[in-house]
């Protein structure tokens, strides 16, 4: 019987440069994340622990960055396997070639596509050497040792599955036809099993360890993984190790419940501090829009890790017009209905730059302003 974590694309190195003056923050979560990675393998015993490729956001990162992971799994006392990926793969002066990894006899960097024999297990390691490659890096491996389990190591992307990224394709069969007992892949964040013509999960990724944006279905986990003998189905569970949540909350607006019950959510948002926030909203302004918008404003701002509003696709209603009569005749009325003009994509006739997205949130302040100085 074997038991190990599967684990990779720790991207240590990345900006984070949307999330501006968080970003630093950001980089030190995902070195706590990679410290619980450690605690994780120890706490399960594992027998060793594999990394399949993008520890590094590239080859290029602080070299005191290098030293500082390399302690981080040099506090596994078992075996570590590492191959690069194609962020970090290795290449002349990579972060493989650092002097670092002599440190500690039981890490181990997989720089050759050859097996190697782990006691009862045959590791298939498929190091990067050029990220652009369109092979698939897994077709050398046959796994033909029935009296031993076989475990491939592999980065890229599993074909028949929509993306935009064509190198590095993998098979989607590929543990299949080596003969693999598990197929452990690294490249997409997002934890994802693949099941094998027999029904058991021998290929998966195990995603990132730390989220890292926006649009990741299931991240921030390592998986243990547990075979009892050559050719017996996988035992795959995931183990969380990150903390910060990335969500995207997108509200359509017809009206002002649809905000209300925004602000709402909001409230009752469970660990604001640890979620990174993006809203959007879209559809038509009401005239409490602005101060609603304002209110979601005001509370992301005030609670959340880190948050944006994006409300430049809101579009003013017909509605609209009423309070814009209730102003007083003037320069301020006359500002009000050209803004609403402004604000109706149909407009044929415009300043540059106003555009109606511009002029439907000019509006939406506009009316805060009012509003405010009337209560």
């Amino acid at each position: 019987m074997v038991r190990f974590l599967h684990t990779a694309d720790w991207q240590i190195g990345m900006k984070a440069a949307r999330v501006g003056s968080k970003a630093d923050q950001v980089r030190q979560e995902r070195l706590r994340a990679a410290e619980r990675v450690i605690e994780t393998a120890r706490k399960e015993d594992v027998d060793f622990v594999v990394v399949t490729g993008d520890l590094f956001e590239h080859n290029a990162v602080d070299r005191s960055l290098i030293q500082r992971i390399v302690d981080i799994l040099g506090r596994f006392p078992k075996p570590v396997f590492l191959i690069p990926g194609n962020h970090d793969p290795y290449e002349p002066g990579s972060v493989w070639h650092h002097a670092a990894w002599r440190t500690y006899p039981q890490l181990h960097v997989l720089i050759e596509p050859q097996p190697t024999e782990v006691g009862d297990v045959v590791l298939y390691p498929c190091p990067v050497h050029d990220k652009f490659a369109r092979r698939d890096p897994t077709g050398w491996i046959d796994h033909r040792d029935s009296s031993k389990i076989g475990i491939g190591l592999a980065h890229g992307s599993v074909e028949g599955v929509v993306t935009q990224d064509a190198t590095l394709p993998i098979a989607r069969q590929a543990a299949d036809r080596s003969r693999l007992d598990f197929l452990a892949l690294g490249h997409w964040h997002s934890v994802s099993l693949f099941e094998s013509a027999g029904g058991a999960p021998r290929m998966a990724y195990c995603g990132t360890h730390e989220p890292t944006g926006f649009g990741e279905r299931q991240s921030g986990f390592v998986l243990l993984v547990e075979i009892a003998r050559p050719g017996a189905p996988p035992e795959v569970q995931p183990r969380q190790t990150g903390r910060l949540q990335w969500h995207q909350e997108d509200c359509s607006v017809t009206s002002d419940t649809d905000l209300e019950l925004l602000v709402d959510k909001l409230n009752r948002w469970e660990r604001p501090e640890e979620t990174l926030l993006s809203v959007k909203v879209e559809g038509l302004l009401t005239p409490n829009s602005g101060v609603l918008l304002n209110r979601i404003e005001e509370l992301i701002q005030a609670r959340f890790f880190w948050a944006e509003l994006d409300a430049t696709r809101l579009r003013a209603g017909p509605q609209d017009a009423t309070w814009i009569e209730n102003l007083p005749a003037g320069m301020l009325r006359e500002v009000a209905a050209r803004l609403l003009r402004l604000a109706d994509p149909a407009c044929t006739e415009r300043p540059e730059g106003a555009t109606p997205q511009i002029a439907s949130m000019a509006l939406s302040e506009l009316y805060r302003f009012v509003s405010e100085s009337e209560s």
